[in-house]
C-alpha cells in the first residue's frame, strides 16, 4: 500500500520538477534588454524546403549587450535568414551586410519592461497553477488508496510540503527574472 503512494509521491515529484524546467524554459524566451542568441530561438529559415531552427544553419553570437551577429554556413541563406527574423515579428530590424545579419538590440522601454515584468508574473502563475493540479491529483489518488487514514494523512502533508518547496521556486525564479528585467 505505501509503496503505492510513494509511486503517487514522486510520480507527483516529477511533475512539479517539469514544471520548472517549463518556466525556466519560458523565462529565457522573455528579454530583459541584453543581446542573447535565445532571442533567435524561435525563428525558422526556409533550407531546402524545410523549416529549420535558425541555430541549426548559423552561428548566433553577441559581441556586445546590445548587438547579435548571425553568421550562416552558407553565403546564399542571408536573405532567407533576414526575411525569417523579420517574419517571426520578434520587433528585431535586421540589417544585412552581405556577410552576416547584425541585429542591434533595442533599449526596452519603461512600458516594455513592465509588460515583460507581467508576462514573466503570467508565467509563473501558470507553473503555480500546474503545480497545484499535481498535488491535487495527488491528494485524489492517495485517497483512493487502500491505507489507513493516518497514513494517507502523513502522505497528504507530505504532498503539501513538496507542493510548497516548488511554489517557492516558482517565485524565486520570478522575482530573479523580474529584477533582471527591471534593472536598466
Amino acid at each position: 500500500m505505501e509503496d503505492e503512494i510513494n509511486f503517487i509521491v514522486d510520480a507527483t515529484r516529477e511533475s512539479m520538477e517539469n514544471s520548472i524546467l517549463h518556466l525556466e524554459k519560458e523565462m529565457l524566451n522573455i528579454r530583459a534588454g541584453k543581446a542573447n542568441p535565445i532571442m533567435l530561438s524561435t525563428v525558422k529559415v526556409e533550407y531546402y524546403g524545410t523549416p529549420t531552427p535558425l541555430s541549426q544553419v548559423a552561428n548566433i553570437n553577441t559581441p556586445d549587450a546590445r548587438t547579435l551577429t548571425v553568421q550562416p554556413w552558407e553565403k546564399t541563406l542571408l536573405a532567407d535568414i533576414e526575411k525569417a527574423i523579420l517574419v517571426a515579428n520578434l520587433g528585431f530590424n535586421p540589417m544585412n551586410n552581405g556577410e552576416s545579419i547584425i541585429i542591434n538590440i533595442p533599449p526596452l522601454t519603461e512600458e516594455r519592461r513592465r509588460d515583460l515584468a507581467k508576462l514573466a508574473k503570467i508565467e509563473s502563475e501558470n507553473a503555480k497553477i500546474v503545480i497545484r493540479s499535481a498535488r491535487k491529483d495527488a491528494n485524489n489518488e492517495i485517497k483512493k488508496s487502500d491505507s489507513s487514514e493516518d497514513i494517507q494523512n502523513n502522505f497528504e502533508i507530505d504532498i503539501q510540503n513538496l507542493t510548497d518547496e516548488f511554489i517557492q521556486k516558482v517565485d524565486q525564479i520570478f522575482q530573479l527574472k523580474e529584477k533582471e528585467i527591471l534593472t536598466v
